[in-house]
């Protein structure tokens, strides 16, 4: 598989491409495995993470990933770099390239942040670790990675996308992902908290939600992103979780094998019951955690050195 410079998304990428880092994160699995985790694949590289928003997952999996294939890594915060006393996205990408950095993981508030840098550094890999609403990439991956591997496939399953779909940039990439590797999608929300262009999208749309998880093999909960939020898209937090909150109980209209899925942080009573989260008969939330650094493993892999680039 021929390779690309960046990860930016998920929508531009082809399902045998999405297809090719699937399989790749899953051989890389027995090596996060080992009781030594440790391949020489990246020694010699450096993998720079400059985020401009927290993060305990996507980061620290990041990072993992590259010291498990013997890269260096060095990690810069917006609150302590000089992002607080103004300096731009372009000088902070110049002076990272500068140091002679090989990769670029960035995470910002800002969509299409990640395009941005990709220009700065022509000649090197950035990877889009969540920006603005608009996609999270290797979220989207190991969802994708989670779900195969609990069902055996993507095609053909239904995979209902629950909560704050608006202003969730895991929504996209889970969105898109899916619909290319052949899985029908839903979007399921109160109205307010659904996408403008929702009727574009190549999935279904449902502001009830006993009628969204109806028949759903997949349950993605997503949580209510009042950071991203200028204005009161509902009520109260009581209201919404007893409207869209997802319940053990609310799943007995979903297929009986039926799946759920939760790309963290969790607001625990809210978007999702805390029993149900903690169910291992439907919710495999640890397993997407772990999935995470093989994913990102192969993430690494393929654009610094898998495969020619394209």
């Amino acid at each position: 598989m021929t390779r690309r410079k960046d990860l930016l998304d998920l929508q531009s990428l082809s399902a045998e491409e999405i297809t090719y880092l699937l399989d790749t994160a899953q051989s890389f699995k027995e090596i996060v495995a080992r009781p030594v985790k440790k391949v020489p694949t990246l020694r010699g590289k450096s993998v720079a993470t400059v985020f401009f928003e927290p993060s305990t997952r996507t980061r620290t999996s990041f990072e993992a990933a590259a010291k498990i294939m013997s890269a260096d890594t060095y990690s810069l915060a917006a609150t302590t770099s000089s992002a607080v006393k103004g300096e731009s996205l372009k000088d902070t990408m110049l002076t990272l390239d500068a140091m002679g950095i090989d990769a670029f993981v960035i995470r910002h508030s800002f969509s299409g942040s990640a395009h941005l840098a990709a220009k700065y550094v022509p000649g090197k890999p950035v990877i889009n670790a969540g920006d603005g609403t608009h996609e999270h990439p290797t979220q989207g991956l190991l969802d994708l990675l989670t779900v195969r591997e609990v069902k055996g496939r993507v095609d053909g399953l239904t995979v209902a996308i629950v909560g704050d779909i608006a202003h969730s940039r895991v929504a996209r990439s889970n969105l898109w992902g899916l619909h290319k590797l052949g899985a029908r999608v839903r979007l399921v929300g109160p109205a307010t908290l659904l996408p403008a262009d929702a009727d574009q999208l190549p999935c279904e749309v449902f502001t009830d939600l006993e009628a969204g998880l109806r028949g759903a093999d997949v349950v993605n909960v997503l949580r209510i992103q009042l950071e991203r939020q200028d204005a009161a898209f509902f009520p109260s937090i009581r209201e919404y979780a007893r409207l869209f909150g997802v319940s053990a109980a609310k799943l007995h209209v979903a297929a009986p094998d039926v799946t759920v899925l939760h790309p963290g942080p969790m607001n625990r009573g809210v978007e999702i019951a805390s029993s149900l989260a903690d169910d291992r008969r439907y919710a495999v939330i640890t397993d997407q955690v772990t999935n995470g650094v093989a994913v990102r493993m192969a993430v690494l892999f393929w654009l610094m050195g898998g495969a020619a680039q394209i």
